[in-house]
């Protein structure tokens, strides 16, 4: 029975897109509505909560000294990791990290380090010897799709937010995380011909191929993550890069930039 439905609803959301539609009303550019909050969790150096359409994404931010890493002993360390909580989705079950939340954590990882989002040299305490290590923890509270843009952006307003808390370590005042980029990322499905924006849960169901694009302030692209094993035109590519870096435009706008200011 459970496959009748499904093949239903696919055959559904194909004919809608034949109609140039969607199933929740949605132009092919148009996000779910989009809610961001900051400074959630009080004993965190930073933190931040998405909420895209029904998708629920918090984000914390740790600080901990620690030695660098060999050959970048005056850069502090970055390390990221997503948790699919099993409260936010049947399909995710307690354990081990699944394959596809590891795939999900480097994908926001990469966009901030390739991005350059944080002056990790401003992270060294002692060059050689001790360096702070940001620790960035992503957890998926609720799936109804997309839960990368959501862990992104979530994890870049929590960075935004942080508090490096140099008083622990009798390194003077606290002082906020120093920040050079706000990059966002945007993740395209697309289904029979048609490229769109912020894929729900069932749209991700019968999408061909989902690519994230995640791009700076200047529109130059930090990181791209295909996921599906349809391959994309030259022309569709060049289409989604060009949809992605406009609405992470819009996001960052909306979003971020006030953020900025307010920090």
């Amino acid at each position: 029975m459970s496959e009748i439905i499904a093949t239903l609803k696919k055959d559904y959301i194909y004919n809608l897109m034949i109609k140039d539609k969607r199933q929740d009303g949605r132009g092919f550019k148009d996000f779910r509505e989009l809610k961001l909050e900051t400074n959630v969790i009080s004993k965190a150096e930073g933190s931040a909560k998405v909420t895209l359409g029904n998708t629920q994404v918090l984000v914390g931010v740790k600080l901990q000294t620690g030695t660098p890493f060999p050959d970048s002993q005056d850069e502090g360390v970055i390390i990221t990791n997503l948790e699919l909580n099993p409260i936010a989705s049947p399909e995710f079950e307690p354990g081990p990290p699944r394959e596809d939340a590891i795939e999900m954590a480097r994908v926001v990882d990469r966009g901030i380090r390739e991005s350059g989002a944080i002056d990790i040299k401003k992270l060294c305490i002692t060059v050689g010897e001790s360096v702070w290590i940001v620790f960035i923890d992503v957890h998926i509270l609720n799936n109804d799709g997309n839960i990368i843009d959501a862990s992104c952006l979530a994890a870049i307003a929590a960075l935004m937010t942080t508090m490096v808390p140099n008083e622990q370590q009798g390194l003077g005042e606290n002082v906020p995380l120093a920040m050079k980029e706000m990059p966002v990322g945007i993740t395209l499905a697309k289904i029979g011909s048609k490229l769109m924006v912020d894929p729900s849960l069932d749209e991700e169901a019968v999408c061909e191929t989902k690519l994230t694009i995640v791009s700076s302030s200047d529109g130059s692209v930090a990181g791209m993550q295909k996921m599906g094993p349809v391959p994309l035109t030259e022309a569709e590519l060049f289409e989604a890069i060009d949809m992605a870096i406009e609405k992470a435009a819009e996001i960052r706008g909306l979003y971020l930039e006030g953020l900025a200011k307010s920090e």
